[in-house]
């Protein structure tokens, strides 16, 4: 049944599509009847070789069933169960293997192919739904900053879209805030929407196919601030939208997942990503890099005390001195790699470079013989972190490392031993050490775990939401910023699980909020370091 359209019918309709802008603020109708959702199968017919098995007793030659199998090989137990019963299947698999040998004394039974046949059969297939995109119209986004500026008041855009040829979308529905919209004969779907508060306004829209179905119910949350120059003439909006279906430019990293808007206008400096590599370049004169250069003979420091490097290959001024040009350079290397890695991942480009400055100061090797691998320093928990919360990197990486057939029953469910094998493996793709390689190191594997890090910051993400949701019984979105929570990511990610939901307990207790304030200030005993961990990567 079609749903109810706003009273002033037509003419709304006509008035969305020619992206005239219509108000939303009656009072919602009644709830439509809700869509039908995809349903579309086809029937194909296959042709196929038919086996037939005899199932024979050793002792006398009796048949006792025959099987019908679609393989050349011996039946399957499964097959076996199938058409001879529980009875005989229970013998088959247990009995003894037979010794070819001695074959007079074998028991239980064997199979003998007798028959085969070629035939037909037909196979049901799902075929692709219809489905429903959001995006903007007339919007500009800023890319480092993960938001879009609407100089106009913003168009919102709902596009149907059918895979299936010789089918069509034929009308656009939903809600806005509770107010149903809807566009008939139509894929495409235009409407300009107001100002909201901070917490966004609810949109849910499907598209209806002349197959005769729909496509799914999907979400989206938008945001819509009126910036306040002080100039009326100068007006301009800023739009935020979340939603799995958002066709514009990526959002904020990890805001689908907490469910949380960044802040109006974008996110703080150290959560960007700029538009070009360049923007990330720095000076910093890192004592660790520049010792690490001097050994490997990048830098000639022979003219300085000691070859410029003191006790303990701790590098001293003069040596830090000569070094200044070669670690100049050598931090801004990755920039380029980074600034890729940040635009296909989402995670910020200055986050990611901000982490190797603080984890290893950008020399991917093992961090002073403690285990702690390459630029962003994995150790195997980090890299357990990695697969288990990541499913999308786990299927990309597993089977690069094991049989596809052991990959498929996910992370959770390998064995141990397979589970460390991939562990161990995920880590050391992350190690550039190379005994035989300029300076010590393999570049080319230090520019692939970029990628690697990446993904294991998003692993992070979800991870920490769910500690968040497990202490707190609420989505990271409901109990703090977007700000605060990249900053608990960190703590997951440098101290552990165990220390957040630590700190988040004692926050819960004293009913305060959930702020970095707050959680910073129960990060004690061995949880402590992070705090300073946090601070600076976000400074």
């Amino acid at each position: 049944m079609q749903r109810p359209h706003w009273t002033v019918g037509l003419i709304s309709i006509m008035a969305a599509i020619s992206n005239m802008a219509f108000t939303l603020d009656r009072v919602p109708a009644p709830a439509p009847n809700p869509p039908p959702g995809p349903d579309r199968y086809s029937v194909i017919t296959v042709e196929y070789t038919s086996y037939e098995w005899y199932v024979v007793t050793w002792d006398g030659d009796n048949v006792v069933c025959s099987v019908n199998t679609d393989h050349e090989s011996p039946p399957l137990p499964e097959e076996i169960y199938r058409d001879c019963g529980e009875k005989i299947y229970k013998k088959w698999i247990s009995q003894p293997p037979c010794n070819v040998n001695d074959m007079e004394n074998c028991t239980g039974y064997y199979t003998f192919l007798i028959n085969s046949t070629k035939k037909e059969k037909e196979i049901s297939m799902q075929l692709a739904p219809a489905s429903a995109w959001i995006s903007l119209e007339d919007c500009e986004p800023i890319l480092s900053k993960s938001t879009n500026i609407c100089e106009t008041k913003p168009t919102l855009v709902i596009s149907g879209q059918e895979p299936l040829p010789n089918e069509s979308i034929i009308r656009i529905e939903g809600t806005y805030d509770g107010e149903p919209f809807s566009c008939d004969d139509a894929d495409v779907c235009k409407f300009r929407i107001p100002e909201t508060d901070e917490d966004g306004a609810a949109v849910e829209f499907w598209s209806y196919s002349s197959y005769g179905d729909s496509s799914l119910v999907y979400s989206a949350q938008v945001r819509v601030k009126l910036a306040d120059e002080g100039d009326p003439d100068q007006l301009y909006w800023f739009v935020d939208v979340l939603s799995s279906q958002w066709q514009g430019e990526a959002v904020a990293s990890c805001s689908d997942t907490w469910g949380v808007f960044p802040p109006i206008g974008g996110v703080p400096e150290w959560l960007s990503t700029p538009k070009r590599s360049e923007e990330l370049s720095s000076d910093i004169p890192y004592s660790y890099l520049a010792a690490n250069l001097i050994l490997q003979g990048a830098v000639d420091a022979r003219s300085c005390p000691d070859g410029g490097l003191a006790a303990g290959n701790f590098v001293n001024q003069c040596g830090l001195e000569k070094s200044r040009e070669a670690v100049n350079e050598w931090q801004d290397q990755f920039d380029q790699l980074i600034l890729n890695t940040a635009k296909e991942t989402g995670v910020p480009a200055r986050l990611i470079k901000n982490l190797f400055a603080r984890e290893s100061q950008f020399w991917p090797g093992i961090y002073q013989a403690v285990g702690d691998v390459g630029l962003g320093q994995l150790t195997e928990n980090g890299a357990d972190t990695t697969l288990f919360w990541n499913s999308s990197f786990y299927n990309q990486f597993c089977p690069l490392v094991m049989e596809s057939s052991v990959c498929g029953t996910g992370y959770m469910h390998l064995d141990e031993e397979s589970q460390i094998a991939l562990r161990r493996a995920l880590v050391e793709s992350v190690n550039a050490t190379c005994e035989n390689c300029p300076l010590g190191l393999d570049l080319t594997q230090a520019d692939f775990s970029v990628g690697v890090f990446a993904h294991t910051m998003l692993a992070n993400c979800e991870q920490m939401g769910q500690v968040v949701f497990n202490y707190t019984g609420k989505t990271a979105g409901e109990t703090g910023s977007y700000e605060d929570l990249w900053k608990f990511t960190l703590v997951n990610y440098n101290a552990g699980g165990g220390c957040l939901a630590e700190s988040i307990t004692n926050v819960q207790s004293r009913n305060l909020e959930l702020t970095w304030e707050n959680v910073s200030a129960y990060l004690t005993g061995a949880c402590s370091g992070a705090v300073d961990y946090v601070n600076d990567i976000s400074k």
